[in-house]
């Protein structure tokens, strides 16, 4: 999609100073383009005494907080929306009354608010564990636009600032230093302190929103649907470098970074397919097969260590992958459990004569729930790359943290299974 001239009837840039209690927190500089000021977005700060009388963005301070020691919810809400934090500690939750965040360590919820019935949220983004979010309104009765962020302080109670765009916004990536929103067709880079635009892309058509972010201080690499079908983008601030991967012949499904950026996962929308790159040069490192029938890949997860890969489909099953690239890059020692080779075909032997499937690396370790509904996955504790568990979200509700065995390999145990929105 174009940048509207400057000639359009366009929304420029305001801003409104807004006091601050306290300093801000100092976070690392990053290399950052040439900032760039956007047609297609409008950035403005809310104080408490003008809040109320904004007509377009219902008023926070009615809302109810409740606490999670003490209250239930006697009829369950309609779930929105799940995602889990930057170090997989937390999870988020949208729903048709408000946003929730619970705890997967020890699992449990953390806090939660509830706009009064009339406050639908879409999409919920976490910054680590601050009390700092991003909300984007969804349901039948938003609680904001759709074409809105806003930056929720729960200190607070109310939203500080808000950043309004001519579409409907797909998603949105917090790091320390950046806000990144994902629009159809165009991604915003701002600066989290001043809120100033910093970059504006055009991508390929991107309904789901897709865009992964590195979370490693000192380094930011983005990673999100190219100008072609198939195609990724990669952009590394750090080294101030494009780089272009022609992933798949299909549209990209799903895509997942390491935590500093440094190998990509992605799935297209046949969804038989995962393939691992190197971001820095592209190189394609290894190729692994989630089966032979089409699917829905739902969500792609690397271990801390880069030595496992999740995979969660519309098939019922998570797949657990056993990578051999952390052996060519520098994200830190891999797990001292012995490694065991991916699974191949017993028809492996005829390579070069059968068809390619025959020759396919298959996931060591599956756990197989609901088919059809839509679950997201993560690895378990990050500070404890032997504990082997997963933990799977379900838009049903479901909490359930499982372990593999990284030497047999086979299903998975069940350690946990509990309904979050039933707490």
């Amino acid at each position: 999609m174009a940048t509207p001239s400057a000639q359009s009837n366009h929304l420029p840039l305001h801003y409104h100073s807004i006091p601050h209690d306290g300093d801000e927190e100092d976070v690392d500089e990053i290399p950052s383009p040439t900032s760039v000021y956007s047609l297609d977005s409008t950035f403005s700060t809310i104080n408490s005494q003008s809040q109320s009388n904004n007509n377009d963005i219902p008023n926070p301070k009615n809302s109810t907080f409740t606490d999670s020691q003490t209250s239930s919810s006697p009829v369950p809400s309609s779930l929105l929306y799940i995602s889990f934090n930057q170090d997989f500690q937390y999870f988020s939750v949208g729903t048709d009354e408000g946003f929730r965040i619970y705890n997967c360590y020890p699992y449990g919820e953390s806090f939660r608010r509830d706009f009064n019935g009339s406050g639908g949220i879409g999409i919920v983004t976490m910054l680590f564990r601050f009390n700092i979010l991003a909300l984007v309104g969804g349901g039948t009765q938003p609680m904001f636009p759709l074409n809105k962020v806003m930056i929720w302080e729960d200190d607070k109670s109310l939203c500080t600032k808000e950043i309004s765009f001519r579409s409907n916004v797909r998603a949105v990536r917090l790091r320390r230093d950046r806000i990144i929103v994902i629009l159809e067709q165009q991604i915003f880079i701002y600066n989290f302190i001043d809120m100033k635009l910093l970059h504006q892309i055009e991508t390929f058509p991107n309904p789901k929103g897709l865009c992964e972010v590195s979370h490693v201080s000192g380094s930011l690499v983005l990673a999100f649907p190219g100008l072609q079908k198939g195609q990724v983008r990669v952009e590394n601030y750090t080294t101030k470098k494009t780089k272009f991967i022609f992933a798949h012949d299909s549209s990209i499904e799903c895509m997942s970074l390491t935590q500093d950026g440094e190998l990509l996962a992605t799935a297209s929308s046949k969804g038989t397919l995962v393939r691992i790159f190197n971001t820095s040069n592209g190189t394609l490192l290894q190729e692994v097969r989630r089966g032979a029938d089409r699917a829905e890949i739902y969500s792609l997860a690397f271990s801390p260590t880069a030595q496992w890969l999740a995979v969660s489909s519309n098939k019922g099953t998570v797949h657990v992958f056993n990578l051999k690239v952390n052996q060519d890059t520098s994200l830190g020692s891999s797990s001292c459990n012995p490694p065991i080779p991916a699974t191949s075909s017993p028809f492996s032997f005829i390579r070069g004569v059968l068809p390619k499937y025959f020759n396919s690396e298959w996931s060591v370790a599956q756990f197989r729930f609901r088919e059809g509904l839509k679950h997201i996955v993560a690895f378990g504790d990050q500070k404890d790359a032997q504990s082997n568990t997963i933990v799977i979200l379900g838009m049903d509700g479901s909490f359930y943290r499982c372990r593999f065995d990284p030497v047999v390999g086979g299903e998975m145990t069940q350690l946990e299974h509990h309904n979050f929105l039933s707490l």
